[in-house]
């Protein structure tokens, strides 16, 4: 009877999810995909500023750098990478004035890249790969190798980000590299654990309008695991040096220690953030054995859908855990795409994935496949759309049950009290069937300076008709209506808006993506949309091919 009990009070959310499932079942079928592979190439750096040829016209307001990031060698000798993520960082600088632009690159400096780069073969482990004993050591050293607990790796290849004066380039372990901006120079690494307990960090932290910034970070040890909020401080007289002040400010216990989720962002609102504990989980007690059994961090993360997605939400300035969780049908997130609050609720928009299985498919050797096989990847893989929760805060014991909490007009989402003291979410979908055709939308961006945290209505990010970037689109949350701009044999990165001097509207301004191609006789190039028509405005060819990449900044000048 519980079970009969249970089917009938969640068929609003088993509808959602059917629904869910029959959308997806529209991606299948591609065929005839182009071989990207020249994509995911190692390339050479271009460590001095280079002129671009601009196409159309760059608007003379636009005075700074675009900072990109992204994997650039991906082999050292006969060793080859086996993962995307692997590859040793290649920093990229696109500087803009004057209606002109600019193109530089360097290989970020770490230690990784260093000794191998020395040794000539993989020396460090990485994401997808494990690093092999030293084959020129003693057949007991090697062995004694087995049993070291595994370093990890500073080959900050993620991001790019601003923690109080400084630049840092980071992936997702407890390391990270200062680097200077203006001549994508190396700095000093820096060690997150030397300054809060934390292993790692994630590589997108959210930034308050003074300059307070926010990230999390895993903790393991005696008391369990936990994910931790950190709170690293505007610069002042007194926080002045490398994270001076920073601090955890609230501790989540993961449900299981020796199983918690992997996450790679995390949605903040003017005070609260949220973080989303996912059924993407990671297997601990095979990583502290990778060097015995040869597993790398990619094959300790599995999915497991018999947990629930959970939202946890901490009050930023107290550090005040909120007593309910909110919970949601199975579902895999990389990126969120704003948050705020909103009578006494939590609008949460985020990226969401039918299943959490899709590391695995950003294997080099998918990468690099051709007809059918390309194919047989792309159309096993599953798609990421835009989706909307919405979490209410006035929630507690005496709340009615059965009964839908979100009193917002404009949402379809709901929240359903359970007898457990949980709360149940559905989500509403925020796109229509033009995005279907796009193969969904990963890479999302906001007008961040103005609108994060904020109640806003446009967002922006790439369409994915292939494993990577096929499209940008932008996105009218009203509406639920895109602007597309796409071009055969070209695949677009990450949006970043840059917002106009005079900002009138939400979307005025532009968008920055880096264009790249697999063909060698057509030009990578900088692109520059108007944000508000989705009307190319100008481009700057490079001379020089680059790989696809990851995430990027755009720094004003004078910031």
């Amino acid at each position: 009877m519980d079970f009969i009990t249970s089917v009938i009070h969640n068929i609003p959310v088993l509808k959602n999810y059917f629904n869910e499932e029959k959308k997806q079942l529209s991606y299948t079928g591609r065929t005839n995909l182009e071989c990207i592979a020249p994509l995911f190439q190692t390339v050479e750096e271009t460590p001095q500023p280079i002129p671009t040829q601009i196409i159309g016209t760059v608007p003379s307001w636009i005075k700074g750098s675009f900072l990109r990031n992204g994997p650039g060698k991906f082999e050292f000798g006969e060793d080859k990478f086996n993962h995307w993520f692997d590859g040793m960082a290649l920093m990229h600088k696109f500087t803009i004035e004057n209606g002109n632009v600019t193109y530089m690159s360097r290989f970020l400096e770490s230690d990784s890249y260093k000794t191998n780069h020395s040794e000539n073969r993989i020396a460090v482990s990485e994401f997808g790969t494990t690093a092999m004993p030293d084959p020129c050591k003693s057949i007991f050293y090697r062995f004694l190798s087995r049993f070291e607990m595994p370093n990890p790796t500073d080959n900050g290849s993620i991001n790019f980000m601003k923690y109080q004066n400084d630049y840092y380039v980071s992936t997702e372990t407890n390391l990270m590299h200062k680097v200077n901006s203006d001549l994508l120079v190396t700095k000093e690494k820096v060690d997150w654990s030397k300054y809060v307990a934390v292993n790692g960090a994630t590589a997108h932290p959210h930034y308050d309008p003074d300059g307070t910034t926010y990230n999390m970070g895993n903790s393991y040890g005696k008391q369990g695991t936990h994910y931790n909020i950190i709170k690293i401080p505007a610069t002042g007289p007194e926080t002045e040096g490398t994270l001076q002040g920073v601090q955890i400010v609230c501790c989540i216990p993961a449900k299981n220690t020796m199983r918690p989720s992997y996450y790679h962002s995390f949605g903040m609102t003017e005070n609260y953030i949220i973080f989303v504990e996912q059924p993407i989980k990671i297997n601990v007690l095979r990583i502290l054995t990778s060097n015995l059994s040869g597993a790398s961090i990619a094959d300790s993360i599995t999915w497991d859908p018999s947990c629930d997605t959970v939202f946890h939400v901490a009050n930023k300035h107290t550090g005040e855990l909120h007593p309910v969780t909110f919970h949601a049908l199975p579902f895999g997130m990389f990126h969120q795409i704003n948050a705020y609050e909103d009578k006494g609720c939590i609008v949460f928009d985020l990226c969401s994935l039918k299943d959490g299985k899709i590391l695995s498919v950003y294997q080099l050797q998918n990468l690099h496949k051709a007809g059918q096989a390309l194919d047989q990847v792309y159309n096993s893989a599953a798609r990421s759309f835009p989706c909307r929760y919405v979490l209410p805060l006035n929630t507690d014991s005496n709340t009615p049950q059965d009964r839908n909490l979100i009193s917002l007009s404009y949402t379809t989402a709901t929240a359903t009290n359970r007898a457990d003291g949980t709360v149940w979410c559905t989500p509403e979908s925020l796109y229509d069937t033009t995005m279907e055709e796009q193969g969904g939308l990963e890479f999302p961006a906001i007008n961040y300076s103005k609108y994060n945290t904020k109640k806003y209505r446009y967002f922006y990010g790439c369409g994915f008709q292939h494993l990577i970037g096929s499209s940008l689109i932008k996105v009218d949350i009203q509406t639920k209506k895109l602007k597309i701009w796409q071009e055969e044999g070209f695949y677009p990165s990450e949006p970043v808006f840059v917002s106009s001097p005079d900002l009138k509207e939400e979307d005025s301004g532009v968008i920055l993506s880096v264009v790249v191609t697999p063909h060698q006789e057509k030009s990578t190039f900088l692109l520059i949309l108007d944000a508000k028509t989705f009307a190319e405005i100008g481009r700057a060819e490079v001379p020089v091919h680059m790989p696809y990449g990851f995430h990027g900044i755009f720094v004003d000048q004078g910031s």
